[in-house]
């Protein structure tokens, strides 16, 4: 007869597990970033917080370029910093140029080392993909209040106001395409 497991190494079930969404689109772009030098997408994904959004608006990094490492370099030497690639507006390339060290000084502290020791230009046209601004949808008293009681027992204050805001949205868009 078998004798019965102990209580302690049971194992004890703490409900579904939950991740935010920016690891998981991390973990997805990680290779893709990686055939271009970048050993994370930190640099991609903050680029705007890194160098502001002003800056932003006119230049994005495009590549990381590694020195070659000497074949016979011993195990614990330093390694070089990184070239970033970075292509910039036309107009703005004197500009960037000028505020470089403080780029590169603000990318090594956003990732904690010196990754990067220079930056390289490459004037060209600067995200193609243009942002759709929407217009904010006019809210509909009918959907808020059917919303509203819809979302009424949920205990939370904060939660029960975004389903309100979300069920309204979703009521009056029914509304419009149905053509009530």
């Amino acid at each position: 007869m078998a004798a019965p497991r102990p209580a302690s190494t049971a194992s004890k079930y703490k409900g579904p597990k939950t991740f935010a969404l920016a690891d998981l689109i991390a973990k997805a772009m990680d290779p893709v970033l990686a055939k271009q030098g970048f050993g994370a997408a930190d640099i991609v994904l903050h680029w705007d917080e890194i160098v502001g959004e002003r800056l932003a608006r006119v230049c994005e990094p495009i590549k990381l370029q590694w020195p070659a490492r000497p074949p016979k370099a011993p195990p614990g030497q330093p390694l070089d910093p990184a070239s970033l690639l970075v292509r910039v507006e036309s107009g703005f390339a004197i500009e960037l140029q000028h505020v470089s060290p403080l780029v590169i000084e603000r990318v090594n502290m956003h990732l904690g080392w010196r990754c990067i020791g220079r930056i390289l230009l490459r004037q060209g046209p600067v995200g193609t993909q243009k942002r759709v601004v929407r217009a904010k949808p006019v809210d509909d008293p009918e959907a808020c209040a059917e919303a509203a009681r819809q979302s009424a027992g949920v205990e939370d204050e904060g939660l029960r106001a975004a389903l309100t805001r979300l069920g309204s949205r979703i009521i009056a868009d029914k509304r419009s395409t149905r053509g009530l």
